[in-house]
């Protein structure tokens, strides 16, 4: 189901004043990708990217053009893995957070 605009509005203001609401957002887009939630990861990114640097400054810090960022994290998009690191690493500086992997067991 898509977002409403005025959802979409509400978390962008909220991103914009609440670097822990940003922070927590960008964990949870990189903890979707590698839970293999692809539809969710694209999504959230999106939305992240549209609210905190913008397309145009994501571009700009990864050295790629501004149409390809956006198709990678469109609907459709299947970024290499390259151009993902790039990104989430992109992402990280701009947002001034350092994400951590960290194992561990699921129970069976």
């Amino acid at each position: 189901m898509p977002l409403t605009r005025a959802f979409k509005m509400t978390v962008k203001a909220r991103l914009e004043r609440d670097p822990a609401f940003r922070a927590a957002m960008l964990r949870e887009a990189v903890e979707a990708l590698l839970a293999g939630d692809v539809d969710a990861r694209r999504s959230v990114l999106r939305d992240y990217v549209n609210a905190t640097v913008g397309f145009e400054g994501l571009a700009a810090a990864t050295n790629m053009p501004s149409k390809s960022v956006m198709r990678m994290l469109g609907p459709k998009g299947n970024p290499t893995a390259n151009n993902l690191f790039a990104i989430i690493g992109a992402l990280q500086r701009s947002s001034g957070v350092q994400l951590q992997v960290r194992i561990s067991r699921h129970a069976a």
